[in-house]
């Protein structure tokens, strides 16, 4: 039997790819007489870059960026298609995880940084530039992005406003006329992790806001300048942002791309299976394993476990979902996709101490579901 695992990453607690040795670990010391293939994913949330650019055989791009409040830090982007194709990843240069807790603040942090990556990209003469966005700190609707590529926001009186919310709220005018020129020629792809549109209740500010150190008074505020900067790209480009599916991924920053500078926004998961060549190791399998911190009825919204279990259901393979939470009674929808959910929690520890022995319970649940497969075989 030749197993496929292929799973998402635990969140705050193990890599995809530490995941999936972890797992691969549990059967290989089980009784089932197996081979696995390990082909670690990510749907445009933090960790997608890095896989692609692994598993594209790129290179990798060091440079100074500012970090989402504005200092320097080093950070990076990749090479791949014979260096016409760059893979940025939002989070290391406008990421959750380079800021401290106390530190967090929405109204005043800006995506600049990854906008200077994508500077940085074009300096290489890319023609393609992929960009996962997933853990951002920031909500400003791409603005940052946008105004280290040359674009300029004003207010009723003509005054330029610095690129953040909190300034961003009164903006009236944005100015597109020293936007680099090279972004024309260039294709951008979004791959977004989430599907929220850009406004309202299950908007980028009230469903990310709180997650990013928003206040509910912040929460509002963040959606009245979304709000203005959809009405503003309204009248000037004739988009309207706050139409747009996957818009409210990043703060918005998919949204403010797609409409100010073409960008495509497409399902992360699909889009990193299809480059990576997901479907090769796919058909040489007799199961696939996926999983993450929790799958449940909105795993089926595009996430990373769906994305593959639902390739395996098209090419008749079963699948098996590990998680650290699952539903009691998973809806028969589910269950069309998964034929087996296994939760992977040892008694009734706290969440600490379950999120430290994640990869001891993927290895000894997987060890245990290799027993149980070898002594079906044996049955049979």
């Amino acid at each position: 039997m030749h197993i496929l695992i292929a799973p998402n990453a635990f969140k705050n607690s193990l890599s995809a790819a530490d995941a999936a040795r972890a797992i691969a670990d549990g059967l290989h010391k089980s009784k089932l007489n197996c081979t696995t293939t390990c082909f670690p994913i990510a749907d445009g949330g933090d960790g997608t870059g890095p896989l692609i650019i692994e598993k594209c055989g790129g290179r990798i791009v060091h440079k100074q960026v500012h970090d989402p409040l504005g200092r320097l830090i080093t950070s990076q982007f990749g090479l791949i298609d014979n260096g016409k194709t760059a893979v940025i990843e939002m989070a290391d240069a406008s990421g959750l995880r380079l800021l401290k807790r106390e530190e967090l603040n929405p109204l005043l942090a800006s995506s600049a940084g990854t906008g200077e990556l994508i500077q940085y990209a074009l300096d290489e003469g890319v023609n393609k530039i992929l960009i996962a966005m997933g853990g951002s700190a920031t909500v400003d609707g791409g603005c940052g992005i946008l105004s280290a590529l040359g674009t300029r926001f004003f207010n009723a009186n003509d005054e330029l406003l610095q690129p953040v919310p909190q300034n961003l709220v009164e903006v009236s005018r944005i100015d597109v006329s020293e936007l680099d020129r090279r972004i024309a020629g260039c294709e951008i792809v979004v791959l977004c992790d989430v599907n929220n549109k850009l406004l309202g209740p299950q908007g980028s500010a009230a469903v990310f806001g709180p997650q990013k150190g928003a206040a509910p008074a912040d929460v509002l505020r963040l959606d009245a300048f979304l709000s203005r900067l959809d009405e503003v790209t309204e009248k000037q480009f004739g988009i309207k942002l706050s139409q747009l599916k996957y818009g409210g991924t990043a703060g918005g920053a998919a949204a403010g791309l797609c409409g100010m500078i073409n960008a495509k926004l497409v399902n992360g998961i699909e889009y990193f299976l299809q480059v990576t060549g997901f479907d090769v190791e796919l058909k040489k399998a007799d199961l696939l394993i996926t999983g993450e911190g929790s799958i449940d009825e909105q795993t089926l919204q595009g996430k990373g476990p769906f994305g593959v279990a639902r390739l395996a259901k098209l090419n008749n393979i079963p699948v098996v979902g590990l998680a650290g939470k699952v539903p009691p009674e998973p809806a028969g929808d589910m269950l069309h996709y998964f034929n087996v959910l296994w939760p992977i929690g040892n008694g009734t520890a706290e969440l600490a101490e379950a999120l430290k022995d994640t990869g001891k319970n993927l290895t000894r649940t997987a060890q245990a579901l290799g027993d149980l497969v070898h002594l079906s075989n044996q049955i049979r």
